[in-house]
């Protein structure tokens, strides 16, 4: 992508408020459109239009300078299209449910990590009007921050406002690194704008939200070079979701290795108050990685190449460990070793649902990668299972959806590759 030049182009701010207008229209009519799981067909289609015209603002906003009137425009259409979405019900993922459903279990000061939905006799803290309909034999699999969010929320619109005021602190955030990195603030709309953000947290109420807003505070410390802070932060991000530790390492040999101390103590604090699950304290993780493969690319892979799931898991261990010692062998400043770091994480793992593409978007506002921002449009397509899985049939993503999803984002890397390691010739 080019750099922005020096003066601002109105024009450019013009056609953003142009595109930005398109955007809040389709995104007006979907939301007119519930429950959606009755329109998921013209809800991807809808979206995928959307997120063309997403693509073609980052064009404008990495190749022309948009002014205070375009970071006006970015800024004030974000929150338009949250409010949007924030009416609609969760329908896409009945993840919040569960959410509603442990938080009333903490609040009735039980041990979410010892108890699940099926147990005799917690019926009660279900939702009668949408009932969990799986994972109803398995305890939680989210870390203490993100239980005592949900014990500090009642209501399903109280779970969705949550996790979109947190995804707002996002943009801040972004703004604030975008001015300290001394990077166009326009940028922030590759976050902003970016469908799948807007789907996981307005629409969804998904919780990833939380552990980003941490793990944006820690890379604001790395760079003011306080080290502890940033560790501490690090570990928070970690105790709302596990996705965090896998930049341990990076975040750690840019400030001390002794600082693993701190991550180590305020992460086994956070768990002291559910220490008395013993052994259940994560059976919930791993009965979630025995039993849930979905939407999946490179893990899909290897198990098509003969391995089973416990060996296709080794060896995307194994190639995610060798990605983590890629990151600290190249000394990757901290936006780029998050991004290529969960990017690895999020395209070996076992599941990638469409929420999780949340993760690899904050660091595309500091490092551009097309490939990478593509797929965070067509990941939308992740949600066709929920069709199915309406009509009373298993929630399975179709291989030809995958390919869908997949190969242009592959196809795109690989001619990258080619380009940047292909011989030129002399003379």
């Amino acid at each position: 992508m080019q750099k922005t030049p020096s003066s601002p182009s109105p024009v450019a701010a013009f056609g953003l408020l142009l595109i930005a207008v398109a955007m809040g229209a389709i995104f007006k009519f979907i939301a007119r459109h519930q429950p959606l799981e009755n329109y998921v067909p013209e809800f991807i289609a809808l979206m995928l239009l959307a997120g063309t015209l997403y693509l073609a603002a980052v064009y404008v906003v990495q190749r022309y300078k948009c002014g205070p009137a375009g970071l006006l425009v970015i800024l004030g259409a974000s929150v338009v299209f949250r409010l949007f979405f924030l009416s609609l019900s969760p329908t896409l993922s009945n993840d919040v449910y569960r959410y509603q459903w442990e938080g009333r279990i903490v609040r009735a000061g039980i041990n979410p990590y010892g108890v699940y939905p099926a147990m005799p006799g917690l019926r009660w803290a279900e939702n009668s009007d949408h009932p969990i309909k799986t994972g109803r034999t398995i305890p939680t699999l989210y870390p203490p921050l993100t239980e005592a969010a949900y014990a500090s929320v009642g209501t399903i619109a109280g779970y969705k406002r949550l996790f979109t005021a947190l995804d707002l602190a996002i943009v801040a955030l972004i703004l604030f690194l975008l001015a300290a990195t001394r990077q166009p603030l326009q940028q922030v709309l590759v976050y902003a704008w970016n469908p799948a953000i807007l789907i996981s947290f307005a629409v969804s109420g998904h919780n990833d939200s939380l552990a980003l807003v941490l793990l944006l505070a820690s890379i604001i410390f790395i760079i003011k070079r306080r080290g502890p802070l940033s560790i501490a932060f690090l570990s928070l991000s970690f105790l709302s979701k596990l996705f965090p530790l896998f930049l341990l390492p990076a975040f750690l040999k840019r400030s001390r290795w002794s600082y693993a101390g701190i991550f180590g103590g305020l992460a086994l604090l956070g768990y002291v108050p559910f220490l008395r699950a013993r052994a259940h304290l994560f059976r919930g993780l791993s009965d979630f990685a025995a039993g849930w493969e979905n939407n999946d690319s490179l893990f899909r892979l290897l198990r098509l190449a003969g391995n089973s799931k416990p060996q296709a898991e080794l060896v995307a261990g194994v190639f995610l460990l060798g990605l983590v010692f890629y990151v600290l062998k190249a000394r990757l400043e901290p936006f780029h070793a998050g991004l290529v770091t969960l990017a690895g994480l999020l395209f070996l793992s076992p599941n990638a649902f469409p929420w999780y593409f949340t993760w690899i978007v904050p660091f595309l506002c500091f490092v551009p990668s097309l490939p990478l921002l593509l797929v965070t449009v067509t990941c939308v397509l992740g949600y066709s299972p929920v069709i199915s899985y309406a009509a009373g049939g298993l929630y399975k993503n179709s291989p030809i959806i995958l390919i869908l999803e997949y190969l242009p984002m592959y196809a795109w890397l690989a001619y990258e590759l080619v380009v940047k390691f292909r011989p030129h010739e002399e003379g």
